[in-house]
């Protein structure tokens, strides 16, 4: 029964640090990309086919591509939705905040990250909820260590 296994923690060598920074490093050089490029007009499968570009430069494969059926490289959310929106022919527009979710494998070692990017001119409004969510999270991370 579920209840009834012990929690396994496995303690990671420096050897595998490294491999899982390398995959990190995938993630963190895609994402950044996709920020410098990404603005009105681009279309969510334009980042999709960026993403799949940078895993094939890397030689890496995909943590989301084919994941229970999952279509794409990245996971994008535009406005309300929360998360894990599937990437499609909608071309960002000025006042779009979106976050870009993905994740790489190298050598069977996984990296994942998520950024949230507001796209042209965003309201006020965008630009406060923006900041609060990254100071949350950023104390939560801080609480946790």
């Amino acid at each position: 029964m579920f209840f009834d296994r012990k929690p396994k923690i496995e303690i990671k060598t420096a050897e595998q640090f490294q491999k899982m920074a390398v995959a990190g490093n995938v993630v963190a050089q895609t994402l950044s990309l996709i920020k410098e490029t990404t603005q009105p007009g681009t279309t969510l499968l334009d980042i999709d086919a960026l993403a799949r570009e940078e895993l094939k430069k890397h030689s890496a494969t995909s943590s989301f591509l084919g994941y229970h059926g999952y279509p794409a490289a990245v996971c994008t959310s535009v406005n309300e939705q929360v998360v894990h929106g599937i990437p499609s022919k909608y071309a960002l527009q000025s006042g779009d905040i979106l976050s870009v979710d993905f994740g790489a494998i190298v050598d069977g070692w996984h990296g994942d990250s998520a950024i949230t990017m507001l796209i042209g001119d965003v309201t006020d409004e965008a630009v406060a909820l923006s900041d609060v969510t990254y100071r949350a999270m950023w104390a939560g991370i801080r609480a946790s260590v």
